[in-house]
């Protein structure tokens, strides 16, 4: 993804696939902080079609054993950036995408309302692609350049805004990295 732009709080050019899992923020809340998450549908395994199953509300939970647990869930995220850098949105990011969970960043709780979520396909233990780094940088540009509260300091992970409770991107996502890549020239 080398080119990147915003029409009508949606990326332009990336596949869009309608979540039903979102709703309205806040009246007067401002977009303020980027949050990174990592999923896998079977855990650990890739390519599969489950994750946009997920988000879009259609996940079938006799697919595979581990999704019992999914039965009835309702989540989603802004987006999702596959193994291949691929991005798919799902939540225009003026809406409340349902990523978060129970949360807290600087003493305010419920972060989905004040953020956008950004699901990386992987693991906590297994290294992210260069790709993903490329489009998440990209990404997190342009969100910056468009919504003047988020700033490169704003941008987390989910296990900093839900501690004990999750933990992805994980340890094998490199910061140092990706906040170099922030910093180089668009």
């Amino acid at each position: 993804m080398k080119n990147c732009s915003i029409s009508n709080d949606c990326l332009n050019n990336v596949v869009f696939h309608t979540s039903p899992h979102f709703n309205e923020r806040p009246e007067g809340t401002e977009i303020s902080l980027l949050v990174i998450h990592n999923i896998s549908l079977p855990a650990g395994e890739f390519g599969t079609c489950y994750i946009d199953d997920l988000f879009l509300g259609q996940l079938d939970c006799e697919a595979d054993t581990s999704f019992i647990d999914l039965k009835g869930l309702q989540v989603s995220a802004h987006c999702l950036i596959k193994r291949c850098g691929e991005v798919i949105q799902y939540v225009p990011f003026n809406k409340r995408a349902w990523h978060a969970g129970v949360s807290s960043y600087q003493g305010l709780t419920g972060c989905n309302d004040f953020s956008i979520g950004i699901e990386l396909e992987g693991t906590d233990t297994v290294e992210y692609t260069s790709m993903q780094y490329q489009s998440l940088s990209t990404i997190a540009k342009t969100l910056i350049k468009h919504y003047p509260k988020l700033t490169k300091e704003r941008i987390l992970g989910h296990q900093d805004i839900a501690p004990g409770r999750k933990t992805d991107p994980g340890e094998s996502f490199d910061w140092s990295y990706f906040n170099k890549l922030l910093n180089l020239e668009s």
